[in-house]
């Protein structure tokens, strides 16, 4: 008998293939081709129960080693970050976990009165939202929109999940609670539309999974000068992506945690990579925005 293969693959049903080289030509506000925006991750965990990134392998808990070190982040550390944002001039997309409003609001009031986009990002870093119910996950969504609507005075337009965890009807969630795009896939350098269960929109705005210190520096051990480095090699490649006349215009995330990128000696680098971000911002070869203005450019764009 002739070998028989199986059929197509099971499919996320969320949008179409469709190859970069093949997309309408458009550009970003002022005529260029790359929008890069900062996503600073401004999180809480619970003491001694959760989920955490570590510096070390995790302990009984209570784990004071790891957690006290992501503590050094909403302490120290993303005040250093705050002060480089400002001395450069930077906007930042804050993914702000809401138990932050009962730890230290004083640090998203802070990114508030800078004017930065709050994105949605759960409660807490030390839950995954995968593993909820249906009817749990909209109460979460639902609960952190009116939170920061109330303690911030703006409802989130955007969300990352925590750990990016998602169930299978996350889209449709996000899309029937409000929210206009999400961050959680990462599968192309363009946002793009997804399709929800409702018809309702909702985009997806790329976040990077490599341009990201958690991986990079945790994972996979990475120095902070090398970290650095890669922000500026991908600054670089991606503006010749897109010089050439027809190119697509690009998004370039650069994901920042402050318990690591705050750390004094990792800052200095992280510093020097992004006053060559604001130096391209300065010489017109990029826009320096946020996920959501990404997000409404793209959807006018998308509209005609």
């Amino acid at each position: 008998m002739p070998l028989q293969y199986p059929g197509r693959l099971p499919d996320h049903g969320r949008f179409d293939y469709l190859p970069i080289t093949r997309r309408p030509a458009w550009r970003w506000p002022g005529g260029v081709g790359l929008a890069v925006y900062l996503g600073f991750n401004l999180e809480h965990f619970a003491f001694g129960e959760g989920l955490g990134a570590g510096i070390g392998p995790a302990s009984p808990a209570p784990d004071v080693l790891n957690h006290a070190w992501r503590e050094y982040g909403n302490r120290v550390g993303a005040w250093r970050c705050l002060e480089t944002f400002d001395r450069l001039g930077l906007p930042a997309a804050a993914l702000v976990n809401t138990a932050l409003y009962d730890h230290c609001p004083e640090l998203v009031a802070a990114c508030v009165a800078r004017g930065d986009e709050l994105v949605g990002h759960g409660h807490t870093n030390a839950e995954r939202q995968g593993v909820l119910a249906e009817g749990e996950e909209r109460a979460l969504l639902l609960a952190c929109r009116e939170r920061m609507q109330r303690e911030s005075g703006r409802a989130p337009d955007g969300w990352l999940s925590p750990w990016i965890s998602e169930s299978r009807v996350t889209p449709d969630l996000l899309a029937e609670t409000g929210y206009g795009y999400t961050l959680n896939w990462c599968h192309d350098d363009q946002p793009l539309p997804m399709r929800t269960r409702s018809g309702l929109p909702l985009w997806a705005v790329p976040y990077p999974q490599e341009l990201n210190d958690i991986p990079m520096i945790v994972a996979r051990a990475m120095d902070g000068r090398d970290f650095a480095r890669m922000i500026t090699d991908q600054l670089d490649e991606m503006l010749e992506q897109t010089a050439a006349p027809g190119a697509p215009a690009l998004v370039m995330g650069i994901a920042l945690h402050p318990y690591l990128v705050g750390q004094p000696y990792r800052l200095r680098h992280l510093r020097q990579a992004l006053e060559r971000v604001a130096a391209a911002r300065d010489a017109g070869r990029v826009w320096l925005c946020t996920p959501g203005a990404i997000w409404h450019h793209a959807r006018a764009q998308a509209a005609g």
